[in-house]
């Protein structure tokens, strides 16, 4: 992990210096860009492990950078802003952010969730088969290509979708809480963020169901969280 290239991308010069510090540090390769225009033409030239993405950004924004990248990419995202409010919050993971640390922040948090998103982005092999059907092959789910589908049609779920899809596909049946779908997902703990598991969730159902209102795969346990539904 110690040869991992990270591009940091932030327009405030002292921010700049102390993440690259911390991570260099660590072992880490870091790349710079100083706006959004230059982060999307490091990241198309050469190759990225992670990126640290800053939002309020020059040329290009931090979400439009996100949303490009995610059309490509499932390149793990450290959002790192001075946006601290809650909605901000779920608008960054929604997108397609893997993680959000607001400023000030600490430097040893910042590698320890680097980390974090590299051992789980990079790992080896996954515990789920590698390709699942469901429902007499309505839904086929290829786990190492990140890819769903709904009767043969791409369902294009975001990064962050896939990983919720992905929990409740290991346990079918298993009720998990909005707390341990964040956990198991997305790897931090657990602070708040009930309307961003239940966006996710919506947004799943628009793609994979027959009618979000009446689901057939991803169910709601009233007073408790979610479970899926399909039978193999």
């Amino acid at each position: 992990m110690n040869k991992k290239r990270i591009l940091v991308v932030d327009d405030e010069l002292k921010i700049v210096e102390v993440v690259k510090a911390y991570l260099e540090k660590e072992g880490f390769e870091v790349l710079i860009a100083s706006d959004g225009e230059r982060a999307l033409q490091i990241f198309n030239e050469e190759p990225i492990h992670l990126i640290v993405l800053d939002l309020m950004l020059p040329k290009i924004s931090g979400e439009e950078v996100c949303k490009r990248i995610r059309t490509k990419s499932d390149v793990p995202i450290i959002m790192l802003t001075a946006k601290i409010e809650e909605d901000d919050k779920i608008e960054g993971l929604a997108i397609g952010a893997d993680d959000y640390i607001t400023k000030p922040f600490s430097g040893r948090e910042l590698v320890s969730r680097v980390r974090a998103l590299l051992r789980r982005a990079y790992r080896e092999s996954d515990p789920l088969a590698d390709y699942l059907t469901f429902n007499n092959g309505d839904l086929e789910v290829d786990i190492k290509r990140f890819e769903v589908k709904k009767r043969g049609e791409n369902a294009a779920l975001t990064p962050n979708e896939f990983k919720i899809l992905s929990v409740l596909l290991s346990n079918p049946g298993q009720v998990f809480t909005r707390e341990q779908l964040v956990e198991k997902a997305f790897g931090y703990d657990y602070e708040g963020f009930d309307r961003t598991v239940d966006t996710h969730i919506k947004n799943i159902r628009h793609k994979i169901e027959d009618d979000p209102k009446n689901p057939a795969y991803i169910l709601t346990v009233y007073g408790v969280g979610y479970k899926f539904g399909g039978s193999r």
